[in-house]
């Protein structure tokens, strides 16, 4: 090897070593807006999870406004998880969409306890980013069937409602359904913090869910939080902070 090779492959190595982790391993960047809503960033597309008006369990929260994102995924067009008062673009009814090279499946799921019959149904959202399959069930509370088990089943990270109440999973039935899809890590969503939020808020605390699962570990995380496909945590339940 000459001398112009040598100086070329010392260069390279010290620019990857300069270079932030991020840009070398394509991390995916999550961060919580609290409630149920999410930006994840990867790979030059970001995707902002069930915007929020300030209402009901989420009336202690600031709304996510302003957030760069490329598009929405919402469970529902309730105000409390598919907030779009700019009209920007949106995917909420089942069905399969394409934006750029990804393409989002939403799955159509009970949004009670009652087939749908008083709030009607709720979209569960499954795609991969940057290498890592993602599930969002954030506005589901009824059963899944044995297809839609197949499409959601070993994501990498799965966002599961645990707070209970009349449009979300308990802690028990969360659990069930982790137990079923079997997915790496597990980010909790719609549950109480410390005391009751307002009268309007039926969800309860997170200790049910985590007396039901208790072979995961368990991380508290502040309100972001990058992931790398190739150093993933196992069997991993990530509370991020409000």
């Amino acid at each position: 090897m000459n001398i112009i090779n040598l100086k070329k492959g010392f260069f390279l190595l010290l620019f990857l070593f300069l270079m932030p982790s991020s840009s070398i391993a394509g991390d995916l960047l999550l961060k919580s807006y609290g409630h149920g809503s999410f930006l994840i960033k990867g790979r030059g597309k970001s995707v902002l999870l069930n915007p929020f008006k300030a209402v009901g369990c989420a009336s202690n929260l600031i709304e996510p406004k302003g957030v760069n994102a490329n598009l929405i995924l919402a469970s529902s067009r309730l105000a409390d998880e598919g907030y779009n008062p700019k009209d920007k673009l949106m995917f909420v009814d089942p069905g399969i969409y394409k934006f750029r090279d990804i393409l989002f499946n939403g799955i159509e799921v009970p949004h009670d306890r009652v087939g749908g019959r008083r709030l009607g149904m709720a979209t569960v959202w499954t795609w991969e980013q940057n290498n890592l399959k993602i599930v969002h069930m954030g506005g589901a509370a009824g059963e899944i069937d044995i297809n839609s088990q197949i499409m959601l089943s070993h994501p990498d990270i799965l966002f599961i409602s645990i707070g209970g109440g009349f449009k979300s999973y308990n802690g028990r039935e969360a659990s069930e359904v982790v137990k079923i899809l079997k997915p790496s890590i597990v980010i909790p969503v719609h549950f109480v913090r410390g005391e009751k939020i307002s009268d309007d808020c039926d969800f309860s605390n997170a200790d049910l869910f985590l007396k039901n699962m208790q072979d995961f570990k368990v991380k508290n995380i502040g309100k972001s939080f990058q992931i790398n496909s190739k150093r993933i945590d196992k069997n991993t339940i990530y509370f991020f902070k409000d």
